[in-house]
């Protein structure tokens, strides 16, 4: 039941709405038959009371009739019913709007976080990527956007991985190593995370390969744009 801020805003208070309610659960219980539907008010105005747009002093003079119109009780239940179902949706779809929006709001503040100028940490977040074994990167996976100054990289690994030793290295177009480094990942908030040192500030701004392992396993690599 809506709380009686909500109603007064809509011309109905809880004591009203007590009222209507005990009106149409009168008319339920008696069941009152109008196949002719003498006196019936019409569909448009039970949406309205349904759906609490019309002012109570209006729906004052058919609260009678609601009472001891069985159809009538049966047509209001029916449109409440379908305003019940409307609001629901549109709840859902608010709540999915403000998850894509706040996507939308995380993915852009990691970008501009990454390709800012001054940045000294880079996130990079594999945690929803594909494990690509060997040396070719998945090509349906957008490539990694990194700023080259960051000094430090904390990457997010894939889920499942495991704390441990890794090994990382970059590789350019041409098969060498720029970076080759490692680190100790650790496992918090269900986030397995790995923090590196590199040194790319003099490295030119095209695609690389970033190449993760497990020490001692194969090599899993993912496209880099360096920035």
């Amino acid at each position: 039941m809506p709380r009686e801020a909500d109603l007064n805003a809509k011309g109905y208070s809880e004591k009203a709405e007590k009222r209507i309610m005990n009106a149409l659960g009168r008319g339920l219980l008696k069941e009152f038959p109008n196949p002719e539907r003498i006196g019936c008010p019409g569909s448009e105005v039970l949406k309205r009371i349904a759906s609490r747009t019309m002012p109570l002093a209006e729906a004052e003079k058919w609260l009678d009739h609601l009472g001891s119109c069985s159809p009538c009780y049966s047509d209001l239940s029916q449109f409440r019913k379908v305003q019940e179902i409307r609001r629901q949706r549109t709840l859902l779809a608010v709540a999915a709007s403000i998850l894509i929006v706040a996507s939308i709001a995380g993915w852009a503040l990691l970008r501009r976080h990454n390709e800012a100028p001054d940045a000294q940490v880079a996130v990079l977040d594999l945690r929803n990527r594909s494990v690509a074994r060997g040396t070719e990167p998945n090509p349906e996976e957008p490539p990694l956007d990194v700023n080259r100054f960051a000094k430090q990289w904390n990457i997010f690994l894939p889920l499942g991985s495991s704390e441990g030793s890794y090994d990382v290295r970059i590789v350019a177009p041409s098969g060498d190593s720029l970076v080759a480094t490692s680190g100790t990942a650790t496992l918090a908030d269900h986030i397995t995370s790995l923090l590196v040192s590199v040194s790319l500030s003099s490295a030119r701004p095209e695609k690389y390969l970033l190449q993760i392992r497990k020490a001692g396993s194969d090599w899993n690599s993912y496209a880099l744009v360096l920035r």
